[in-house]
């Protein structure tokens, strides 16, 4: 099962009997226009949004979101095998929600040397992983040649693990020690290539955190700003690598903070979806955007169930664009911000919901079980994720409930979350092709990128 862009949006999906039912059990009225509009096809604005948010009619906002997640997915449930490794934890900045960062001289303060690196990318082979996520701190003192070097140590070690690694904060810090352009876009870019060279596969999502001036200065004063984040990524689809796309929310935000948010990545990937589309020769239709402007843009559909005619989503091979949203709740132990209380299982059902309504350009939406917890990502699955990451292992960045470092699950357990959740679980790797596996031995089905 792939993901596609409709050629045509004349005509839409068909949608099942029980889904038609649903404007029958609306409970609040403002919610019946979004319901059609879901059951429809058509976007939805930041006022709907907010609608979903605020509704004290959850199952409607549950029922949507579920609706929208099989159109796109149908019955499967994507996971990895994968490894984590923080290179390092110090870091020049002093996020207030954040607990990972460490000072050089301060206690816990760690940072790996490239045997480290060789040694953690050999036991990702052994455990048959087929991707390697990597973000750390930003260490004021490792030189450009050091994340090169940590590259290609992987690649000379494990050549078939894909490499996801490094933030956008990351990437712009690089490009500073590496006195290429300061942070401009020049400079990105040629970081970007410097790193696809030694082995960069993809990009992570982390740093989006909430884009917003007013939430930026008050939480991460000195880390790059949410425009920023964002030309990162376009500069990175635009050198063919696909990306992913966080929201770090239930701190000091609020609900049309959070709207925003979800409206620029939209607008983003329109930017991304349509100019590949025009380049295949793609119809697309009129959407609205976040300054309620009209503009063409292209939506997703299920291949399996649109009567419109279809066209694989663009990969690596072509052109770069997000994959994925991860929405990942504020957890304030141990932070600066850790007075406030962090959203609870409803707020961060909601927000899965809304945001898989609210992305129609996204293919995919990640209940991330390390933040989420795996029984309430099990959940998600039922309101709007179809993704629930991969095995882990070590993960020093968040520890809900009082976690450690070693936060791992097997292959089987994540298949049983998705199977009790009534999915059919499909090993994925990182572009999101299927997985054939026979012990820690593995090949991608139907590699259209040889």
């Amino acid at each position: 099962m792939i993901d596609t862009i409709a050629m045509s949006m004349t005509t839409l999906p068909t949608i099942d009997t029980s889904s038609d039912r649903l404007l029958e059990h609306v409970r609040d009225p403002e919610l019946a226009p979004i319901v059609e509009a879901v059951l429809q096809g058509r976007r939805i604005d930041a006022d709907q949004g907010m609608t979903l948010f605020t509704t004290a009619d959850i199952w409607t906002v549950c029922s949507l979101a579920n609706l929208v997640r099989r159109r796109l997915n149908g019955d499967v449930v994507w996971y990895n095998v994968n490894r984590h490794l923080n290179y390092s934890n110090i870091c020049a900045l002093s996020c207030k929600f954040c607990s990972f960062y460490r000072k050089r001289e301060q206690d816990g303060a760690y940072e790996y040397s490239l045997d480290d690196i060789r040694a953690e990318a050999t036991k990702a082979i052994e455990a048959g992983a087929t991707e390697m996520h990597i973000v750390g701190g930003l260490h004021p003192w490792l030189p450009f040649e050091y994340y090169v070097d940590m590259l290609r140590a992987i690649r000379e070690t494990a050549p078939r693990v894909h490499i996801k690694a490094f933030t956008a904060v990351e990437v712009v810090h690089l490009a500073r020690i590496a006195k290429r352009g300061r942070d401009g876009a020049e400079g990105i870019r040629w970081v970007i290539r410097e790193l696809m060279e030694a082995g960069l596969g993809s990009l992570p999502g982390g740093g989006a955190e909430v884009f917003d001036d007013r939430v930026h200065a008050e939480t991460h004063r000195g880390k790059i700003t949410g425009d920023r984040w964002l030309d990162v990524h376009r500069i990175a689809h635009e050198e063919g690598l696909n990306t992913n796309a966080t929201m770090l929310y239930g701190h000091v935000e609020t609900f049309a903070d959070r709207i925003r948010h979800m409206q620029l990545l939209r607008q983003e990937q329109d930017r991304t979806l349509l100019e590949w589309a025009r380049r295949h020769g793609a119809q697309v239709q009129t959407a609205v955007d976040h300054e309620g402007q009209e503009h063409e843009a292209v939506i997703l559909t299920h291949p399996d169930t649109a009567e419109s005619r279809l066209q694989p989503l663009p990969s690596t091979c072509d052109t770069g664009y997000y994959q994925t949203l991860i929405p990942l709740p504020f957890i304030p132990d141990d932070s600066e911000l850790e007075h406030l209380p962090g959203p609870m299982g409803l707020e961060n059902l909601r927000t899965m919901c809304v945001a898989r309504i609210m992305l129609d350009n996204f293919p995919h939406v990640k209940a991330f079980w390390i933040m989420q917890t795996l029984e309430m990502a099990q959940f998600m699955l039922q309101n709007g994720a179809d993704d629930i990451d991969g095995t882990v292992v070590w993960y020093d960045i968040t520890k809900v409930d009082g976690a450690g470092t070693h936060q791992e699950v097997t292959q089987r357990d994540l298949q049983r979350a998705a199977r009790e959740a009534g999915f059919h679980p499909v090993e994925r790797d990182t572009l999101y092709r299927p997985v054939q596996r026979d012990g820690r031995e593995w090949s991608v089905v139907d590699d259209n990128c040889d």
